[in-house]
């Protein structure tokens, strides 16, 4: 089987996501007639914070790696992303520069619709504003869990609701959740603002309530139920 090289050929994978499969027919038939696929090398930048903004993204194969250099070169990071996410969509609405950098975890393939056909379908068609709110909305609802979670939550059930929301796409994913994810110790500490020694204390936990299973840089879902209700 050849590999797709059209926006078109990825339609199946991005109707596995909950906010594209809602999508107005005319709004999603746009959105892949106008899309650009774009293919990163592990390592490679795809924006900085600061950047003008280029378009919505949406990833289709491999892992997008959403987060900011701080000073002393450390890292925050925000998301790790993977298909059949979208992202770009603040800078849709304000027009201000990028929040955050964006890097590929892996060798990706994206989508790219860019930033001056979204505007100019806009104007057209004002009514698709709301489609693009939903978007931004489910960001901003997690981000809200997302602090509420660090200011109340000890360590291990705070690491438990991260390690649920990842397995569903970030709320991305229509029916169904990820049994394995890809994830470092380290890169758990950077999203929730916790050390390596404590990830890794964090994960003995769960892994001794049966709720989840450890590899090498993966980290086995075994019973989300149980993993949710550690305290």
């Amino acid at each position: 089987m050849s590999e797709p090289t059209t926006a078109a050929d990825w339609a199946p994978t991005l109707r596995a996501g909950a906010w594209f499969a809602a999508l107005p027919d005319d709004l999603a038939d746009h959105l892949l007639a106008h899309a650009r696929v774009l293919v990163l090398d592990a390592g490679t930048r795809l924006f900085a914070r600061g950047d003008a903004p280029d378009g919505l993204y949406a990833v289709v194969r491999g892992v997008v790696r959403i987060g900011a250099v701080g000073e002393g070169a450390r890292e925050s990071l925000l998301a790790m992303l993977e298909p059949p996410q979208w992202f770009g969509e603040i800078a849709l609405f304000d027009g201000a520069p990028r929040t955050h950098d964006a890097w590929a975890e892996s060798d990706c393939l994206l989508l790219r619709v860019a930033q001056a056909d979204l505007a100019r379908l806009l104007a057209a068609r004002p009514q698709h504003w709301q489609s693009f709110g939903r978007l931004l909305t489910n960001k901003l609802r997690l981000t809200f869990a997302a602090v509420e979670e660090l200011a109340l939550l000890p360590p291990t059930p705070r690491l438990a609701r991260r390690l649920a929301a990842m397995a569903g796409g970030y709320g991305a994913w229509e029916g169904r959740s990820k049994r394995v994810l890809e994830v470092s110790q380290e890169q758990l500490g950077q999203m929730l603002a916790l050390s390596r020694q404590t990830v890794n204390q964090a994960l003995k936990e769960l892994e001794a309530a049966g709720a989840i299973r450890r590899g090498r840089a993966t980290i086995e879902i075994v019973d989300p139920g149980r993993m949710l209700a550690v305290r």
